[in-house]
């Protein structure tokens, strides 16, 4: 029995480049030395999209009641095999199969990492206009898990090879952001943040929490003191309990300092303000890793990119190291 991790891959939207890059990915002999790789999709279209790229890999389909931890062959790509895909589904369109593909292979993935059976879920990227063609109303991925597992404080960080970002908020108007940033929040997120990167073995995280306003509000200059009322009490929360954080910043001069190397993370107050700067880095090189989870959880950092499916040429770098954060990750 191995004790290698088990990393559940899921398929996401299948009419998008999902397949092909974790085909791509899965050539990498490195990765499956490192873990079991198991897919949780639809092995056919997990074939066609190997016929697609003139792949070698063989797979082997497999029960998800099997036992994970025996399936010890390196040479072999292992497949929880849903079967719900029309074999001739089109590429780069949306639809409701696919969405609801992309649903359930999520879902199975949960509750297998739930039951211990697989240690780390790596998922490839869904359509939101697919997904609620499919009967499933959530903003995408981290909603979903976030459901459910029960999970009430959850936040989204991004990671690159110079900076990671966690965000306060995501998926919502600016507005709306803004209003439903609150010092209990910054707090969570801040500690969200030691957390995260005390386990991965940074002794005493640097932490740096992004302003609301231009400059930082310039002492009450922009805005109308929500820096003040927002965010410097959940700052002032996490310092009284010994976190390493200093904020809040003003944004446009942060990110630059954290990639020279002054911070470890970002805290960004809303989606763009975060979202920006590491897709500035490059798009191939940033993942999602959900943080709060009682499961570990990384992303590629990218869309479905519809408009290249089926025509074999996605770059699978973001995949390829979103498996490999989940390996890093998942549980020893």
């Amino acid at each position: 029995m191995s004790n290698k991790p088990i990393i559940g891959i899921t398929m996401g939207d299948a009419a998008g480049v999902g397949p092909e890059i974790i085909i791509k990915s899965l050539e990498n002999k490195e990765l499956r030395e490192q873990s079991i790789p198991v897919v949780i999709g639809d092995l056919k279209i997990l074939k066609r999209a190997a016929e697609l790229l003139h792949s070698s890999i063989t797979f082997k389909k497999v029960d998800r009641n099997a036992e994970f931890s025996e399936m010890e062959d390196e040479n072999m790509v292992y497949c929880v095999d849903l079967d719900l895909l029309p074999a001739d589904l089109a590429y780069g369109q949306v639809s409701s199969e696919a969405g609801h593909g992309a649903f359930e292979f999520l879902r199975t993935a949960i509750e297998l990492a739930n039951e211990k059976k697989i240690s780390a879920i790596c998922t490839a990227p869904l359509n939101k206009e697919a997904l609620h063609k499919g009967g499933h109303l959530y903003p995408g991925h981290t909603e979903i898990l976030a459901e459910l597992t029960n999970t009430n404080n959850f936040s989204m960080m991004l990671s690159s090879p110079k900076l990671k970002v966690i965000h306060v908020t995501t998926h919502i108007g600016l507005k709306d952001a803004i209003d439903r940033i609150e010092p209990e929040r910054v707090y969570d997120v801040i500690k969200m943040a030691h957390e995260t990167l005390h386990k991965s073995g940074i002794e005493v995280p640097k932490i740096a929490v992004c302003g609301i306003n231009p400059h930082a509000g310039e002492n009450g200059l922009f805005g109308y003191g929500e820096e003040e009322q927002k965010v410097i009490p959940g700052v002032e929360l996490a310092q009284k309990e010994g976190i390493e954080v200093q904020g809040p910043l003003p944004a446009d001069t942060l990110f630059f300092r954290a990639v020279r190397g002054d911070f470890d993370i970002v805290v960004a107050m809303y989606h763009d303000q975060g979202h920006g700067p590491i897709k500035v880095l490059g798009l191939d090189a940033g993942v999602n890793i959900t943080v709060g989870l009682p499961i570990i959880r990384t992303s590629v950092d990218h869309g479905t990119a519809f408009d290249i499916a089926g025509k074999g040429i996605a770059d699978e770098k973001s995949m390829l190291e979103a498996m490999r954060q989940a390996i890093e990750l998942a549980p020893k």
